[in-house]
């Protein structure tokens, strides 16, 4: 089985507290019309490097239903920076479109197969997985980037259209899994294409 859930997937549920003190599962986004859930975290420079132009493509897409959801799966023991009380600042100072969940356990993360921070998953109004992958071809440096996947796949989801290039591999740091050496990957997490 691969590590990263396949497209066409119905999306893992969880019970996740977030910055703002609530607890959230996958229901409590059930009036979206599509669900953006990405694993990030507080320290990597690919998330800051592009977390405007992630921002940007959340405001562009709120008033047609879709909302976005950032879960930080990272291990605080690998960077203490990537802790909740962290993630609490880091909302606060950026006023961030999104709700910011934290999964300490890593189990969500190991649910989707996130490979990456970031790493974004695209589910339709069935929470059927319709994409898996990078939001930018450069998201270290978006001064640089040609290509928005994410726009593309929102864009095409929203019209009606199959999603033209479904999978794409995530640009960014390796999530930091408990235990483990900081650039260690599970033996069977690979390149989605």
């Amino acid at each position: 089985m691969a590590f990263t859930l396949p497209l066409g997937s119905t999306a893992p549920d969880f019970q996740l507290p977030s910055t703002d003190g609530k607890t959230c599962s996958l229901a409590s986004f059930a009036e979206a019309r599509i669900l953006v859930i990405f694993f990030t975290c507080n320290h990597c420079p690919y998330v800051i490097g592009s977390d405007e132009v992630t921002r940007a493509t959340a405001e562009k897409f709120a008033d047609r239903g879709v909302r976005f959801v950032a879960i930080n799966s990272n291990s605080s023991n690998t960077y203490a920076e990537d802790d909740y009380a962290h993630m609490v600042t880091r909302m606060m100072e950026m006023k961030f479109p999104w709700t910011y969940l934290r999964d300490k356990s890593q189990e969500v993360a190991l649910a989707y197969g996130a490979l990456r921070t970031p790493h974004f998953y695209v589910f339709d109004q069935d929470r059927k997985l319709v994409y898996s992958g990078r939001s930018v071809d450069n998201p270290r440096d978006v001064s640089k980037m040609t290509i928005n996947d994410l726009e593309r796949v929102l864009d095409e989801v929203i019209s009606g259209k199959p999603v033209t290039v479904p999978l794409t591999n995530p640009i960014g740091c390796n999530v930091k899994w408990e235990g483990k050496d900081k650039h260690w990957m599970p033996a069977d997490a690979c390149d989605l294409v």
